[in-house]
């Protein structure tokens, strides 16, 4: 069964679709690129109709998926997430992902580096608890394990000791060794880098309190 273009027209709201009209009445709408292949007078058979369906569909999906991905980067398995929630047939997401990847939108190893490169500025974390977030992302172990090469356990409990510890200078030193020692380790890191960093600090803030106080003349 066949049916004959008798109109395209253009969207009044939105330019970049167009309506088209078979055997007089609307059928669906193209994006406009895809639409510029066809004319009126055109016989689509079934085939061909879900062939452009189908295309719409896709390119609707590529559309949103440069929406999502313009708050920050994504992994592909976080985009194939959001794409199977809209219902769309496998075969679409997979044409959507793979465009997205040879377009450079989506990389897994630049989202694996970005991933590792923000917890490290503004919340540092243990390799591990950045290995287990990037698995829930869907990343493979490969590419994770390359992002990680860079990752020095000390230096990040260190950077992520400090603005902690602050919070606990008034306390006792056991009191601190607990509550800062708890607060790392509950971030991933091993005890055998936890208790040096913590010392470390503690030394660190009493130090600063001993100058501050022979600047004020207490001392």
């Amino acid at each position: 069964m066949t049916a004959t273009i008798t109109a395209l027209r253009f969207q009044k709201r939105n330019q970049e679709r167009v309506n088209v009209y078979l055997d007089g009445s609307y059928a669906f709408a193209l994006p406009a690129l895809i639409a510029a292949s066809l004319r009126i007078g055109q016989s689509l058979g079934e085939e061909e109709i879900a062939s452009l369906q189908g295309q719409d569909a896709a390119q609707r999906a590529y559309e949103w998926a440069l929406r999502f991905l313009a708050s920050r980067p994504r992994s592909s398995a976080e985009v194939r997430r959001r794409l199977g929630q809209q219902e769309l047939p496998a075969g679409t997401i997979d044409i959507v992902v793979e465009r997205l990847q040879n377009a450079g939108y989506l990389d897994d190893e630049a989202f694996a580096r970005f991933w590792v490169s923000n917890r490290e500025q503004f919340r540092p974390r243990a390799p591990l608890a950045l290995r287990q977030e990037l698995r829930q992302k869907g990343v493979a172990d490969s590419i994770i394990n390359q992002a990680l090469q860079a990752v020095d356990s000390s230096e990040s409990a260190y950077r992520a000791g400090q603005a902690q510890a602050r919070r606990y200078e008034t306390l006792d030193q056991h009191a601190f060794r607990q509550k800062l020692g708890g607060y790392l380790l509950r971030r991933g890191f091993p005890h055998d880098v936890v208790w040096p960093v913590v010392a470390q600090l503690w030394t660190e803030l009493r130090a600063d309190a001993d100058e501050g106080a022979e600047e004020n003349g207490w001392l």
